[in-house]
């Protein structure tokens, strides 16, 4: 498969510590403060090559890099199948047409950091894992699995079968969220920010939920309803304990 850019220096770092063996060839620019960078690539056993400002900028343009990038192997998508049988269950997040691949890196980000998820996404209408989910995501899809499937309504009618029970994030409509119960394991809907949930999907829902909104009657960011929804998962995780 072809390499990818990683930039900046916290992906850089979390690749160096997670996935050592996906890194080709790391990139300084000449200047940049960054021990603790210099310090990965040695615990890695590997080596970087030092660049001019104007070299560096030449050869990955404007982004911001904060003076770091790397070569990576192409992102390596988990198999669905085995995540339905994967013990202990992770809580799923079926991805309903999220385009924009900032989003994407967003939930990659927060639901690594809140542990226990997996992201599934359709190979069509929908942000990949490309470079720029890789650079919001600031290290987090080294954490957290993420699967592509050719059709997310047969995914859901895979995952009731492996004994998953299906939420869908609803504007309206749907048990709040704090009060809302929910059996295990679980697997979570996020809609287009625009459309919400499409009806081909929806019909394979057991319960909704819907997120408060006292304030303001305009509608939640789709990462940020995953990281919602996420939190309030994981915290009556950890509550109840093991």
């Amino acid at each position: 498969m072809a390499d990818m850019h990683l930039y900046g220096k916290r992906p850089v770092i979390e690749r160096l510590k997670a996935a050592p063996q996906t890194v080709r060839a790391i990139y300084l620019q000449q200047g940049t403060d960054a021990p603790e960078v210099v310090h990965a690539v040695k615990a890695a056993g590997k080596s970087f090559i030092s660049q001019t400002k104007e070299a560096f900028q030449k050869n990955f343009g404007a982004v911001h890099a904060q003076g770091v990038a790397a070569e990576v192997a192409d992102f390596d998508y988990a198999d669905f199948d085995a995540l339905l049988r994967a013990e202990p269950r992770p809580t799923l997040f079926l991805l309903d047409r999220i385009t924009d691949p900032q989003n994407l890196g967003a939930m990659l980000r927060t639901l690594s950091c809140l542990g226990g998820f997996a992201l599934i996404l359709p190979r069509f209408e929908s942000a990949d894992v490309n470079e720029t989910t890789l650079r919001i995501a600031c290290g987090g899809e080294n954490y957290m699995p993420v699967a592509l499937v050719t059709n997310l309504a047969k995914a859901a009618e895979q995952a009731k079968t492996a004994g998953y029970w299906i939420a869908g994030a609803a504007a309206e409509g749907g048990d709040p969220l704090p009060t809302a119960d929910w059996p295990t394991p679980l697997a979570v809907v996020i809609g287009s920010e625009g459309d919400g949930i499409r009806p081909g999907l929806e019909k394979h829902l057991d319960l909704k939920l819907t997120l408060p909104m006292p304030g303001a009657q305009l509608s939640y960011n789709a990462a940020t309803a995953a990281a919602m929804i996420g939190y309030e998962i994981t915290r009556r995780r950890l509550t109840k304990g093991p």
